[in-house]
């Protein structure tokens, strides 16, 4: 072998892995014309990539944006900036035709299944419909369908009920099974377990789980509960009204988080333990991190200033960036 073609190989293997979904500078406004442009963005400047087989957790609380850019990358909500590009395509525009042909390829799980469900079709109908707009004959649809079904852990027969005829863990799976019966490479899972008991919860988590491994798939697992996201994900992002405030390898996040309100979502999620949570609840009290409902939003700077127990008047009017601390991402002037 040449040394020319030794350094040749060398680079290929250098060469990063292209990511399977990379969001750049995403910006995402509701309303219209001045009236949204004077209203603070929903989505504002967040950037994230998912590598082919990665799962990145988005966590945040309630109205923080995290379904809104699981909408913008599904085409569901409209972009006012920034890109999402899909293995490499900018899909941030794409029309109609181009996202029927992604359909296969880049599916969703939702908190409800009953809005991927049609109460009036069975189970088989509604898994085969993805296949059979994909010219899949109705005989080898109706088999996918059901060893789908099995691999999700319910019975090959079930093909022929609805879907009141189960629970809620079960239409749940029936979901699950519905996003990857078309073998997609990236599934959006917003809030696919929150609406499930404890129990339920960890069935279907480690179905994720094992399809993810055994299929190679990427997720982005979009959750308010920080522990449910750091069983499934290997990297977080972590948002606050609207901007990325640390994000990071999911150890490093969860476990020693740098930015004041990723330490105060973790201290407030819930375990089973009621020594470990007094604990918990004694740190949350520690940090002197004021409630969202006390405080208007900051106009300017860092959006969780007026929450900070670190915020300086620098804070109120610097929005800070994102460097690196430790082993993650961190947007606070003092982390």
């Amino acid at each position: 072998m040449s040394i020319e073609t030794a350094e040749r190989q060398d680079t290929r293997a250098a060469a990063p892995e292209q990511p399977m979904l990379e969001v750049r500078d995403l910006v995402v406004r509701y309303g219209r014309g001045r009236k949204a442009a004077a209203l603070a963005a929903a989505v504002d400047g967040v950037s994230f990539s998912i590598l082919p087989g990665e799962t990145v957790g988005l966590v945040g609380e309630s109205g923080s944006g995290k379904s809104t850019i699981g909408k913008a990358i599904l085409g569901l909500q409209k972009v006012a900036g920034g890109s999402v590009s899909f293995r490499g395509k900018d899909i941030t525009r794409a029309g109609a035709a181009e996202r029927r042909a992604l359909g296969g390829e880049l599916r969703a799980v939702f908190q409800d299944p009953n809005s991927s469900l049609n109460p009036r079709q069975t189970v088989g109908a509604s898994l085969a419909e993805p296949l059979r707009l994909r010219g899949v004959p109705a005989a080898e649809a109706r088999e996918k369908a059901e060893a789908m079904l099995e691999r999700v852990g319910l019975p090959r027969d079930a093909v022929d009920r609805y879907p009141s005829q189960f629970s809620g863990g079960q239409r749940q799976r029936i979901a699950v099974a519905r996003a990857l019966i078309c073998d997609p490479q990236l599934v959006v899972c917003d809030e696919a377990v929150s609406a499930l008991d404890l129990s339920t919860q960890a069935q279907v988590l480690n179905l994720l789980a094992d399809l993810r491994d055994e299929r190679g798939l990427s997720y982005l697992f979009i959750a308010h509960d920080i522990s449910v996201v750091q069983f499934l994900a290997q990297r977080v992002v972590v948002l606050y009204r609207g901007q990325v405030m640390e994000s990071g390898p999911a150890a490093a996040v969860t476990e020693a988080p740098k930015h004041p309100f990723t330490q105060a979502l973790v201290a407030a999620s819930p375990v089973p333990r009621p020594a470990e949570q007094a604990q918990r609840r004694a740190v949350r009290e520690a940090l002197g991190v004021r409630t969202a409902a006390a405080v208007a939003a900051s106009p300017g700077g860092c959006p969780f200033s007026q929450r900070c127990p670190l915020a300086t008047e620098r804070c109120t009017s610097e929005r800070p960036a994102l460097r690196r601390v430790g082993a993650s991402d961190v947007a606070c002037h003092y982390a």
